[in-house]
């Protein structure tokens, strides 16, 4: 038999079985909903949702479909995962780096974080920050101003938000910002590669994207005003901040739970990819002149990435799964929200069950393709 067909056989026997088993359960599970008189379908998608969400990056209310309140519930846990992420990111590479200072007092201080809010379930952790942290803050009469447009209340915090004219025309200047800087970078790569010559093309990044946005200030009608939050007496004890944007206190404590812990991990696997580079190329970037910083920056760190992305990806996929713990404190995310209240009023267990389990699992795959990319593009090419 053709060693080709030998190892195709085995792979088709296993999706057989894969396929048999799925269908079991799918068969099963109509049955049972056929003798329940359980009719499957998605069309409740449509329905009135008759329920409200106290915060959601969309307009909404319980006038709304099931489908709006979904998409309310998927940007609430995409902003929590894109928050989580950026802050656990840096904090985690400080933390990393920090762990390996020759100065005892810094590496002790970040031993002691990680091994801290690691070794703290994730839910723990949660629960102090809004009920014990966030819970102690004051009513939104008895706040002092932060800098004196900012509050900081039981209710969440009240900050200026911005009015835009002409957004779109900034929002442009970005984008050509920052393909400029895309372009410039591999310019300055292979100019480097081919020539030995460095631009200085982290200031050439930051002037791009200071002067073209400025410009659409000046010559492209683009205007920028602030509406700083007001207090509002709305009965003989109840106040509220009135414009501006309210951030609620969950949102809060989940970012602060998810980035804390999830940064101790990434420290970890920043540490990690610093010490499987030898002590060698060290020795030998110090020998040509090169500081600390740049031997970090142009020898250590390119070298390291290779052994810090896959671990990290990891992470962000923690992170953005663990954040369906903000049930846990009535933050509407996508469980609370869709695979919570919409499931308990339409009973539609295994159509919102399956589109939720969906979902994540979208967001992880695209997360992982991501990651995958970039792990790809960064990594070191023989010549």
């Amino acid at each position: 038999m053709n060693s080709k067909v030998r190892k195709i056989i085995p792979q088709l026997i296993t999706l057989l079985v894969v396929i048999l088993i799925f269908g079991f359960f799918t068969f099963n599970a109509q049955i049972n909903m056929d003798n329940r008189g359980i009719e499957f379908g998605f069309g409740f998608l449509t329905q009135e949702s008759s329920f409200d969400v106290q915060f959601s990056l969309i307009e909404y209310d319980g006038s709304h479909s099931y489908a709006r309140a979904y998409l309310v519930g998927l940007l609430n846990t995409l902003l929590v995962a894109f928050i989580g992420i950026i802050i656990s990111t840096i904090l985690g590479v400080i933390v990393g780096i920090a762990r390996l200072s020759p100065n005892y007092l810094i590496e002790r201080t970040a031993a002691i974080y990680v091994e801290f809010f690691r070794n703290i379930p994730l839910l723990l952790q949660i629960f102090f920050w809004y009920f014990a942290a966030l819970r102690a803050l004051p009513l939104p009469q008895d706040a002092d101003s932060i800098f004196g447009v900012s509050y900081l209340t039981i209710k969440g915090l009240y900050t200026p938000s911005f009015v835009w004219e002409n957004l779109n025309i900034f929002f442009y200047s970005l984008i050509a910002a920052i393909i400029s800087i895309i372009v410039i970078k591999n310019y300055a790569k292979k100019l480097q590669e081919n020539q030995g010559k460095q631009l200085p093309v982290f200031s050439i990044s930051i002037g791009l994207l200071i002067i073209l946005p400025l410009l659409t200030f000046l010559f492209g009608g683009v205007s920028l005003d602030f509406e700083i939050p007001v207090i509002k007496q709305l009965s003989t004890t109840g106040f509220i901040y009135e414009g501006g944007l309210s951030i609620p206190p969950e949102l809060i404590a989940l970012t602060l739970a998810l980035s804390l812990y999830t940064a101790t991990f990434i420290a970890e696997c920043v540490r990690a990819g610093i010490q499987g580079i030898s002590k060698g190329q060290k020795e030998a970037a110090a020998s040509i002149g090169l500081t600390p910083n740049q031997i970090l920056k142009l020898v250590i760190m390119p070298q390291a990435l290779r052994i810090i992305i896959p671990p990290t990806t990891n992470q962000y996929l923690n992170l953005t799964k663990n954040s369906s713990l903000a049930a846990a404190i009535a933050y509407p995310d996508l469980v609370l929200v869709f695979a919570g209240t919409a499931l308990m009023q339409t009973g539609r267990a295994i159509e919102i069950v399956s589109i939720t389990m969906l979902t994540y699992l979208s967001i992880s795959l695209s997360i992982s393709v991501l990651m995958n990319w970039y792990n790809k593009k960064i990594a070191i090419k023989e010549k």
